[in-house]
């Protein structure tokens, strides 16, 4: 008998067609999910050029100064640095001057800034990296500050630490440990001293895990302040050997996540007077939320995210050694738990971590929290642009 070849019902393809469409649809969303939560945890120590200088001016007749193609950060008041020559190099610019914004493409509008100074390499026209320190070096070529480099022991190894003594009439055994925030440098923290020097502070600013020469971690991930903190308590630790009596932490961005998980964890969370945080990361899930809707990917990709992190089962896929449970870092949810005073500074312009879990903490501690909300800056860029506020709310919560 010849084979007979039926012919499928229409419901039957379909229902078929659905599965296949339904598996791929799931496992591209697999793949999304896989692809952010690895760039969310994967360092980046390569950072590419994103400023184009269009002239420079320094004519003796009048102010030197910088012309950039104008974007969000080249426009955004106050001062800032650059990078050139991919490191290389470093310039200091300050105020905008003028701006020509009339020019149908992008990249012909144009911003004039004041010049400062150039810190090291040739000022020319061309590719450079904006930098949000302002500061370049260490705290002596910066700010002229006396600095030790000194190593902290930790778990996974030594970590470089600058060390900065206070003013010669100080208070002995006040000291700050200074934690920069993700895939950043030693010199976010260089701002800061200057004011810690004068109130009487001991500073101490080291690396952590995975940072350009220190010690990576097993995994060579960041683990979003659940592993860094180990660092933070290693430098309380060094600090009270030291004779510190009492420690401030600063905390920057994810530097604020890494300090609150050291309040949480750390047995040194007993010597800590108060903490001081500038646009810091109250809840990575809200953080991860916004990032998601920034590159347009849908909320229960970034969930599933959270979901390959969490689990033990799925985290080499992200690549972290063990799972992130990304619960605890919403300290909006725990706010009960905190025990230290803490001077919160965010901007409602921040476009990289939303200030509204800031704000919903400070209503839920009022007790404990000073916030201080601003209007402008871009992330971690309060200093930049009003410094005189900044250093005297800072001074102020130091001393009061």
């Amino acid at each position: 008998m010849a084979e007979v070849r039926l012919k499928p019902k229409l419901s039957t393809v379909l229902a078929v067609g659905g599965v296949a469409s339904g598996v791929s649809m799931a496992l591209a969303s697999l793949g999304v999910a896989t692809y952010f939560a690895r760039r969310v945890v994967t360092p980046e120590h390569e950072k590419k050029d994103d400023t184009m200088i269009r002239a420079v001016d320094d004519d003796d007749a009048g102010p030197d100064t910088i012309t950039l193609v104008a974007a969000p950060h080249t426009l955004s008041p106050g001062r800032y640095g650059l990078w050139l020559d991919r490191g290389a190099g470093h310039a200091r610019i300050g105020e905008v001057v003028s701006s020509d914004l009339s020019a149908r493409r992008a990249s012909d509008r144009t911003v004039v800034r004041e010049l400062i100074d150039v810190d090291a390499g040739d000022l020319d026209p061309g590719p450079a990296r904006w930098n949000s320190y302002y500061y370049c070096g260490d705290p002596g070529s910066a700010v002229g500050l006396e600095c030790e480099n000194v190593s902290v022991p930790s778990d996974i190894g030594d970590l470089p630490a600058w060390q900065v003594p206070p003013r010669a009439d100080h208070r002995p055994g006040d000291w700050a440990v200074l934690v920069h925030g993700r895939s950043a440098q030693r010199e976010e923290a260089i701002r800061a001293l200057p004011v810690l020097h004068e109130v009487g502070f001991t500073s101490l600013v080291p690396m952590y895990r995975n940072d350009v020469g220190a010690p990576p971690s097993a995994d060579g991930r960041y683990n979003l302040g659940l592993s860094e903190w180990r660092d933070v308590e290693a430098a309380i630790k060094y600090a009270v050997a030291q004779g510190a009596h009492r420690v401030t932490l600063f905390g920057w961005s994810m530097g604020g996540a890494v300090v609150l998980q050291a309040l949480d964890w750390s047995d040194y969370a007993r010597v800590v007077d108060r903490v001081v945080l500038d646009c810091p990361v109250i809840d990575w899930g809200d953080v991860l939320s916004h990032h998601a809707d920034l590159n347009r990917i849908p909320r229960t990709v970034s969930l599933l995210g959270r979901v390959l992190m969490g689990r033990q089962a799925t985290r080499h896929l992200v690549g972290v050694a063990e799972p992130l449970d990304i619960t605890v870092t919403n300290w909006v949810a725990r706010a009960d738990e905190l025990r230290h005073p803490i001077l919160l500074m965010h901007s409602r312009s921040d476009d990289v971590v939303p200030y509204g879990p800031s704000e919903e903490l400070a209503r839920k501690r009022p007790d404990l929290i000073t916030l201080d909300l601003w209007d402008g800056p871009l992330h971690c860029r309060e200093w930049n642009t009003d410094a005189e506020r900044w250093e005297s709310t800072v001074t102020d919560f130091l001393t009061g």
